[in-house]
């Protein structure tokens, strides 16, 4: 971006979020996102709490459900309380420091683990319909630990180099950043140079995280099918099908909306509209998480009302 009458913006953004609506509707929306916040906090604690001592819960499944449950904890710290914030008291003031923060750990970290857990989830998937006489020496101990490292760390790289040189740019005036957190496209339109191979390292980086694991698990899901399919009995496949749902059910709300927010056109997206996507797998989708895999999943139900028993067994002691 070059040219015309710019003014430096000093050391801070101002997020617009959602100042144009009336105060009341904002009080609501923060009530609101409030509600979903602490009930995602508490879904995601509550399946941490419970499969980890279970001895019955220690497999891989389970393994891949705490770090996904970890991950939407803190996908949601980085990004609702300031939020919240601005919601509730209008400062809708972020340093850049705040703005890198955010960036950093949300689509460039947070963002990228979660492409590459969902994708590692659906070859443990693969590999206990497919492949089940070998699955306890492929999806052993030290195999999930890997796996889930590599897809922790795996945007490290990544997010320093892009968060840096997002933030050497010169920005000019206004300092608006037309979202309710730092995401790098409107963070972008602010700069007064020419960022274009910024962007398009950027879309490299995107398709690798985003368009490549979703490429890998439609692969995974095609072989789960086509296995599927070929059972004898009934009562197989069925067992099949509900091992999958949960994670297939996930992976279509977070893809859906991902895809939807970062390969769509600039021009046929507003900011409003984009806003309302970003609310989808920032806000709903880690809320619906939590529920999605305790309601689906025997095992992860059995463990909850073991807990339950056990509680109220102490209560009446």
């Amino acid at each position: 971006m070059t040219g015309g009458n710019w003014t430096r913006i000093s050391d801070e953004f101002v997020l617009i979020s959602f100042s144009t609506l009336s105060s009341e509707l904002q009080a609501l929306l923060f009530l609101l996102f409030l509600t979903i916040y602490l009930v995602t906090l508490m879904g995601n604690v509550l399946i941490i709490m419970v499969t980890t001592p279970d001895s019955a819960l220690q497999n891989p499944m389970c393994f891949f459900l705490r770090n996904l449950s970890f991950l939407e904890i803190g996908f949601n710290l980085v990004i609702i309380p300031k939020m919240l914030a601005t919601l509730i008291s209008q400062d809708t003031t972020i340093s850049f420091l705040g703005c890198a923060t955010q960036m950093y750990f949300f689509f460039f970290f947070f963002g990228a683990a979660e492409c590459c857990l969902l994708t590692t989830r659906s070859y443990d998937l693969y590999v206990a319909i497919c492949n089940p006489l070998h699955y306890p020496v492929i999806m052993g101990l030290r195999s999930c630990t890997q796996l889930a490292a590599a897809s922790w760390f795996s945007g490290f790289p990544v997010a320093t180099v892009q968060t840096s040189w997002i933030f050497s740019f010169p920005f000019c005036g206004p300092n608006k950043v037309n979202h309710f957190f730092c995401d790098s496209p409107p963070v972008i339109a602010l700069v007064c140079a020419d960022t274009s191979l910024f962007e398009l390292e950027a879309l490299t980086a995107t398709v690798l995280f985003i368009l490549f694991p979703f490429l890998l698990i439609l692969r995974s899901y095609v072989r789960i099918l086509s296995n599927i399919f070929k059972m004898p009995s009934a009562e197989g496949k069925h067992k099949a099908f509900s091992t999958c749902s949960s994670h297939l059910l996930v992976v279509s709300l977070f893809y859906s909306t991902a895809i939807l927010t970062y390969f769509r056109p600039r021009s046929s997206t507003s900011p409003e509209y984009k806003k309302l996507l970003s609310l989808s797998y920032t806000v709903v989708t880690p809320m619906l998480n939590p529920i999605i895999y305790r309601l689906r999943n025997n095992e992860v139900k059995a463990a909850l009302r073991r807990v339950i028993h056990r509680a109220m067994g102490l209560q009446k002691l």
